[in-house]
């Protein structure tokens, strides 16, 4: 038997995902459907169900799972889920859709036919009360919020099947896995407990400190980047994908970490977020995901620990995968070396705080970056992309990426 943590839900990873025969019977079938227009977010939530990651879900959410989710953590049937998983449509296409019927799921952007949904409920929601749920706020400068705000005005709901992974499997076929192709590798491996390092920027040395830090304790780390869409002015995932590999390749013990993408788009949710990586990342197979400072935040909405507190006000049995909580780490010169508030006794001005957000910044704008901020191999890929942008990037710093604990 497997040593690896169980997915999600108590029973077995349950992907969505059509093949073969039954594929091109749906298929054929939702061509005469009526059609759903899908936004980025909704389509990769969609491919989230479809490759497992979203175990135990069989489709989009109904009202009981939106208000349990949103209020209490929980969905109708008692299990732990921390962000809604919903898809919207107008009132006027609402209308036109009845409970019971098949509709054909269509990513608004690409047009592609992504899958059906049998429609098991309609409903509206109180897009505010989710935001502030959610995400703490309902401004619309928060990405997250304005992607629940755009949403149509009635949400429908029902169990899916799932047609296509859309481009990742090509575009980034040397890391797009699915859950049950990473719990594989663990296995043959003969790892049992693994430490996924959640990404959207290229690995600095904080980064490779938080992974090196888990590769003490663990039997190995899952560096899991983000390779859906962004907001703008992050770094492509194709760049952060040769950043990553030319870290590995000349700064990791071999074999002590596997690189790897997921399709979902980010909700910079912040603490919620945090508990939305663990929960899929234990249908990865990780036992434990590093949280750092300000994970999946976005601007000033969350203190740069809010997303370690959130994990003790869950209870104890709702996740197997568990934080691995890291203090605030940095380049201290007096210690020499990669250091956290924990370990370092010196002050402020000996040490060089470092944040993705950070060095995208100097290196948009031209700026020299500091020794020990950034390993040279992965600079030169990062100063490579940036020169061939033909329009400056603007990026803006946290309130705290100078250092101050909120």
């Amino acid at each position: 038997m497997s040593g690896l943590v169980s997915p999600h839900g108590g029973g077995e990873l349950k992907p969505l995902l059509l093949s073969g025969e039954e594929l091109r019977q749906e298929w054929e079938k939702a061509q005469t459907l009526e059609r759903v227009m899908m936004t980025s977010r909704e389509t990769s939530d969609l491919i989230m169900m479809g490759i497992g990651a979203f175990t135990p879900l069989d489709g989009f959410m109904g009202k009981d799972d939106w208000k349990g989710v949103c209020d209490s953590f929980t969905m109708a049937n008692g299990i732990f889920w921390p962000i809604p998983i919903t898809l919207s449509v107008s009132k006027e296409q609402a209308n036109n859709i009845k409970e019971g019927q098949e509709v054909a799921l269509v990513d608004t952007e690409t047009g592609e036919l992504m899958g059906s949904m049998t429609v098991q409920e309609r409903y509206t929601i109180d897009k505010s009360h989710e935001c502030k749920q959610i995400f703490k706020t309902d401004e619309l400068e928060h990405p997250g919020v304005a992607k629940v705000m755009e949403q149509g005005d009635v949400n429908i709901a029902g169990s899916v099947k799932v047609f296509s992974e859309s481009y990742y499997p090509e575009m980034f076929k040397d890391v797009y896995m699915r859950p049950a192709e990473t719990r594989k590798i663990f296995e043959e491996k003969g790892w049992k407990t693994v430490a996924a390092l959640q990404l959207r920027n290229p690995m600095h040395r904080s980064h490779e400190y938080l992974a090196k830090i888990a590769i003490e304790v663990c039997d190995g780390v899952l560096i899991h980047q983000l390779v859906g869409k962004l907001k703008p002015g992050d770094i492509p995932a194709e760049v952060r994908v040769r950043a990553i590999d030319t870290l590995v390749e000349h700064y990791f013990v071999k074999d002590t970490c596997i690189q790897a993408g997921y399709p979902m788009e980010m909700r910079y949710g912040g603490p919620r977020e945090a508990l939305l990586h663990a929960t899929f990342r234990q249908n990865y197979g990780c036992s434990h995901l590093i949280v750092g400072r300000d994970h999946a935040g976005v601007g000033e909405y969350y203190g740069p620990f809010d997303a370690h507190h959130i994990f003790d006000e869950i209870p104890k049995d709702a996740l197997e995968t568990k934080p691995l909580k890291i203090d605030w780490t940095f380049y201290c010169n007096k210690c020499d070396g990669m250091a956290s508030m924990k370990t370092c006794p010196h002050g402020k001005e000996d040490r060089m705080l470092l944040s993705g957000t950070k060095l995208r910044k100097m290196l948009s704008e031209g700026e020299e970056v500091p020794d020990h901020f950034s390993r040279a191999e992965v600079l030169e890929i990062l100063r490579e992309y940036y020169a061939g942008l033909e329009e400056k990037v603007e990026v803006k710093l946290h309130k705290y990426a100078e250092g101050e604990k909120k």
